[in-house]
């Protein structure tokens, strides 16, 4: 069995027992941008494009949702997918008919589910879910406002004040090739 990573592993508990899409991002992203030399470098950002949708879909941004499904469609190819123990032809489908369902008319949020291949990984998933008192493929609480608008509610301090010191480090070099 190929070994998963545990940011990918954590990506699948918050996709499917938390429907927290931010921060199935934000694990994700964290690992794919640590080790840019994973093979499986564009999958890992396909999967952060279809939660990003996701996320998207549910607050009612339907531009942003499809702009991410259709970026994640060119990310993910069927090879890699399996590599992830994903079955790729059930979750093409999957956002393929959501893609459609996002450009008709009336469009109603609805969760999904990632089609796992790998059961081994589906119980590893299950059993870490358990483990924190979660229930695998729940539903989304739309009650939660802090999950659905996370991205406007979340302390930002720290990811400005590393931009801030990143702004000042270039503006320094910059004066020292001056």
């Amino acid at each position: 069995m190929f070994k998963y990573p545990q940011a990918y592993i954590d990506y699948l508990i918050y996709f499917h027992s938390q429907r927290d899409f931010f921060e199935c991002h934000e694990v994700l992203e964290e690992y794919w941008k640590e080790h840019p030399e994973d093979p499986l470098a564009t999958a890992y950002v396909g999967c952060i494009q279809v939660a990003v949708s996701l996320y998207h879909q549910r607050r009612g941004n339907l531009a942003g949702a499809v702009k991410m499904l259709q970026s994640s469609l060119n990310n993910l190819t069927d090879p890699d997918l399996n590599k992830l123990g994903i079955e790729p032809e059930g979750f093409r489908r999957l956002l393929t008919d959501r893609l459609l369902q996002l450009t008709s008319p009336g469009f109603q949020y609805e969760d999904f589910n990632i089609p796992l291949a790998d059961t081994e990984l589906e119980k590893i998933c299950i059993m870490k879910s358990m483990e924190k008192n979660l229930v695998w493929q729940c539903s989304s609480d739309f009650a939660n406002t802090y999950l659905i608008n996370k991205h406007t509610l979340r302390d930002r301090s720290e990811v400005i004040a590393e931009r801030e010191l990143s702004r000042q480090i270039k503006q320094a070099a910059k004066r020292v090739k001056e």
